[in-house]
């Protein structure tokens, strides 16, 4: 039986992932699926740097606002679920699935590359997590279980944490054996490191102005708790803390754009290890549509 055809557009935050898928939604009759751990909340969307209806240029998007931040913490087996269901759908709507976005966690899930034993979320411990450096995770995650130690990303908070909490849970990961559910073109878009340093600064300014701190203040008073807002990472947890008092405006805009940042350099590095990649400048189209046209018609 042959695999639905997917097409996964990844790279580091800001080199232009969302403005590529919808272009080639438009030249291959796509579709879009966000894989994307903030924006699947309702309410999150400046921090998280979803797409407008504007800019959706009249595509449909999937896994856009489907969570209530106040109630909710989405898993990626959550996604991997939901996602599955989209994708068959859009394929039976003669439709190709588009995946884009910048939690690869979600995306392995999704693809069958990973899979993880059904341990729900444990929020007090994550929030505890979050303020550990990588090394301090690791070397916790070593001490619950040494074994899943040695194959963990080291550079990889997300996989660490959510490690520690399984191992908190059950004593130990189990070992669950993958199972890849599609044939999979991966566009990987990749940016000089000043190009993308002036993006990410470019982008932050503009989300400033546009009101990203009026944001999460209208998530407080919808009733988004400071501890919730400091796990959802990054925008949110420097925003809340100069909300709080504890950072100036001029620290929280440097932490965010700092750390902003050195995430960009821990997904290049964990996306540098995967060989199926097609890596390509986010402005060479041309060249993208050469990869992916031949691919659809295999």
């Amino acid at each position: 039986m042959k695999k639905t055809k997917i097409i996964t557009i990844v790279g580091p935050t800001a080199s232009g992932k969302t403005a590529l898928s919808i272009t080639l939604a438009q030249r291959f009759s796509g579709e879009i699926i966000s894989a994307d751990s903030r924006q699947v909340y309702r309410g999150l969307d400046l921090g998280s740097g979803k797409i407008s209806r504007e800019e959706m240029a009249g595509i449909p998007h999937h896994l856009l606002d489907v969570a209530d931040p106040t109630t909710i913490v989405y898993t990626a087996q959550d996604f991997a679920t939901a996602a599955r269901a989209a994708a068959t759908a859009m394929i039976e709507r003669g439709k190709v699935p588009i995946v884009v976005g910048g939690t690869f966690l979600y995306l392995e899930m999704f693809l069958g590359k990973m899979s993880a034993p059904a341990v729900p979320p444990n929020l007090p411990l994550r929030t505890e997590l979050e303020t550990l450096t990588n090394p301090e995770l690791y070397q916790k995650l070593a001490l619950l279980d040494s074994a899943r130690a040695e194959g963990i990303d080291k550079d990889n908070p997300r996989r660490l944490i959510r490690a520690i909490e399984i191992a908190t849970a059950l004593g130990h990961v189990p070992n669950v054996q993958p199972e890849a559910l599609y044939n999979v073109l991966t566009i990987g878009l990749s940016l000089p490191k000043e190009t993308l340093h002036s993006n990410i600064e470019k982008r932050l300014k503009l989300r400033l102005e546009a009101g990203m701190v009026t944001e999460v203040e209208n998530l407080l008073a919808l009733g988004v708790s400071f501890e919730r807002l400091e796990a959802l990472g990054l925008e949110y947890r420097y925003i809340t803390r100069y909300l709080k008092g504890e950072i100036d405006y001029e620290t929280m805009c440097t932490e965010i754009l700092n750390k902003s940042k050195q995430f960009a350099k821990r997904q290049l590095t964990w996306l540098k290890r995967d060989d199926s990649i097609n890596w390509f400048e986010p402005k060479n189209t041309e060249a993208i549509f050469s990869t992916v046209q031949p691919f659809l018609k295999d």
